[in-house]
């Protein structure tokens, strides 16, 4: 079998395959479909430093060959997270990796130091793309100054690896990640959902409630692929890649455009086991075509 371990940082995973936020829960919730310790990491659901509600209902619809979410980061905070979640995630024999928001560089940076106290949560993923409250709701990651804004305000009080989780809203994602590499980024994941819309004919409406939301699912996946290949050559640190990600094939081709490792989030819904069955795609692929490790694809391209 071919090695397909891989390092992010001074992170080390046993297999390239992680899930993405907001599709997995906090892990239990898949515990009876797949082995946990076979994943190389779970990101669980976004924490926020003070609870949230999240958004009014509905919040989720179908579309042509994906979703539409507006959840809204619903959770009980970071502060539940510590004394309720993580004593039950501790010893899960994987990497679990807390997903961060926040409306305020200040609001993440607290978020991100209570977990750097947790021992057993050996790095955070930022998500840039929640709107920041005061500059009229513009999203931190739709500009350099934004997202560098929120990764030092982060570093300088988080200690372990930190992943930015880029928003693909925006002009020039390179010169995004760029700019966080260069505040201290150990790592970029992307993308994050596209913004989207559906509407309901008969009723003259949206479908959701806040009108429009993020998309995801197969149909977002060549943009996602063309993204990660544009990051994966801007800059010097690992590039996690998803988007529609729901198969083994799926993953090589995000491998070599230049992703170390990839996140599989939609597909969670339609297979519960999808994770692990990507997971042994891999390798056989690699052992099909005589490669010994995952990192002779990476970038290939």
């Amino acid at each position: 079998m071919a090695d397909i371990s891989v390092n992010i940082g001074a992170l080390s995973l046993k297999n390239p395959v992680l899930t993405a936020s907001g599709t997995f829960g906090y892990g239990l919730e898949f515990q009876d479909f797949v082995p946990l310790d076979g994943l190389g990491g779970i990101i669980v659901k976004g924490t926020t430093l003070n609870p949230r509600q999240g958004n009014d209902y509905p919040r989720m619809a179908e579309t042509a060959s994906g979703m539409l979410n507006c959840v809204g980061l619903q959770n009980k905070g970071v502060d539940y997270f510590c004394e309720h979640i993580y004593p039950q995630i501790k010893d899960i024999d994987t990497n679990m990796i807390v997903n961060v928001s926040g409306s305020s560089p200040d609001d993440y940076a607290e978020c991100a130091a209570r977990i750097d106290a947790l021992d057993r949560i050996p790095a955070i993923e930022l998500n840039i793309s929640c709107p920041n409250v005061k500059d009229g709701g513009m999203a931190f990651g739709v500009t350099c100054q934004g997202a560098s804004s929120v990764v030092r305000a982060v570093r300088e009080r988080y200690h372990k690896t930190l992943i930015v989780k880029l928003s693909p809203n925006v002009t020039d994602i390179a010169e995004i990640a760029r700019a966080v590499e260069a505040e201290g980024a150990d790592s970029v994941s992307l993308i994050n959902t596209l913004m989207g819309m559906a509407i309901d004919v008969e009723r003259r409406r949206p479908l959701l409630s806040i009108n429009t939301g993020g998309l995801s699912g197969p149909a977002v996946k060549p943009v996602a692929l063309r993204m990660v290949w544009q990051v994966a050559k801007a800059v010097s640190i690992p590039v996690i890649g998803l988007g529609g990600i729901s198969s083994a094939r799926d993953a090589i081709e995000f491998f070599m455009a230049g992703a170390t490792a990839i996140e599989i989030g939609t597909a969670n819904f339609l297979d519960p086991a999808v994770t692990i069955k990507v997971r042994d795609g891999i390798n056989q692929w690699l052992d099909a075509h005589g490669c010994k490790s995952v990192s002779e694809i990476v970038g290939c391209i």
